[in-house]
C-alpha cells in the first residue's frame, strides 16, 4: 500500500532559532521577540531569509515608541496624546490652569483661564443700630468689614456697599477702606471733606442710602481687610428709624457690603 506524506498537522515549536539546527516545513522558531515559520527545509539559512522562513507575530516595541503607557504616563496627572510621531505625555500643568487645542496638526499645551471669572463671593449685612456724635470723624460700620486672601497676586475686586444714614439735619459720609488705604474719594477741593458717598439730609433725622461701587486692584496675594467706614457733619446714626420711637410707620433699615473677586 502506498504511504502518503501529510505533513505536520501542526506547527511544530522549536523555540530559539539555532544556525547549527535543520529545520523542516512548519517548525516555528523565535528570534529577537519575534516567531518565524519555516516554508522550505533548510539549515543555516537566518530568519531574515524570506526564501525558507515567513513572519508569524513581530515583536513590540518595549515602550520606546511610546506604546507602553505605564512608561509614558509616570506621574499623577500626565495626559496621553498623540504627537507627530507617536504617543506622547502631556505634564500635569499648573494650578487653575486649563488644557488648551493647538487645532490642526499641533499638540495640547496647559494655558493660563481667561481673564474675568468670578473667583469667590463674600457678602456681609448690618442690622443693628449705630449713633455717633463724631464731626468729620471716620467709623468702621459694625459687621461691615471683610478680611480675605486673595487667590493671586492678579485679582481684582469688585465692591459694593450700600449704608443707611441720618443726621441731626447735616451731611452724611461713606468711603471704603481697603487694605488700610482709601483708594476711592472724591478730588481734593479746598478744604472740602474728602469722601466717596455724601447725602445732606432733607430734615432733622431723615434717612438716607449711601451707595459705591468701586473696582480695587489689590495687588497683593497676602490677606488683606477691606470695610465700610462712615462719618457725619454732626450727629449721626445708621440704620435707625427716623423718629425711632416704635411706631408701626418708623421703620429701621439695614447696610450691607458685596464683594465680587476677579480673575484678571
Amino acid at each position: 500500500m502506498a504511504t502518503v506524506n501529510l505533513g505536520a498537522i501542526k506547527f511544530n515549536w522549536k523555540g530559539a532559532y539555532n544556525n547549527s539546527t535543520a529545520y523542516v516545513v512548519d517548525d516555528v522558531v523565535s528570534s529577537s521577540g519575534s516567531s518565524y515559520v519555516c516554508i522550505l527545509a533548510s539549515q543555516g539559512n537566518a530568519v531574515s531569509n524570506g526564501t525558507y522562513w515567513n513572519i508569524m507575530s513581530s515583536a513590540g516595541t518595549n515602550g520606546t515608541n511610546g506604546t507602553d503607557l505605564t512608561s509614558t504616563l509616570t506621574a499623577q496627572g500626565d495626559i496621553l496624546y498623540r504627537d507627530g510621531s507617536g504617543l506622547a505625555k502631556l505634564g500635569a500643568g499648573t494650578s487653575g490652569q486649563v488644557l488648551q487645542t493647538g487645532g490642526t496638526g499641533a499638540n495640547p499645551s496647559w494655558a493660563d483661564a481667561s481673564s474675568g471669572k468670578i473667583l469667590n463671593i463674600y457678602y456681609k449685612n448690618f442690622t443693628g443700630v449705630i449713633t455717633s456724635a463724631g464731626t468729620y470723624t471716620w467709623y468702621d460700620v459694625t459687621n461691615l468689614t471683610q478680611t480675605l486672601t486673595p487667590v493671586s497676586v492678579n485679582s481684582k475686586f469688585l465692591i459694593h456697599y450700600r449704608v443707611s444714614m441720618g443726621t441731626d439735619g447735616n451731611h452724611t459720609y461713606a468711603r471704603l477702606n481697603c487694605g488700610g488705604t482709601t483708594p476711592y474719594l472724591a478730588d481734593a477741593y479746598s478744604s472740602a471733606f474728602r469722601s466717596a458717598s455724601t447725602v445732606a439730609a432733607k430734615a432733622v433725622w431723615d434717612m438716607d442710602e449711601l451707595t459705591g461701587t468701586y473696582l480695587w486692584d489689590a495687588n497683593t496675594a497676602s490677606s488683606t481687610t477691606i470695610k465700610v467706614q462712615y462719618a457725619n457733619e454732626g450727629n449721626g446714626y445708621v440704620n435707625r428709624g427716623e423718629r425711632d420711637n416704635g411706631q408701626q410707620s418708623d421703620a429701621r433699615a439695614t447696610s450691607d457690603l458685596t464683594i465680587w473677586e476677579i480673575d484678571s
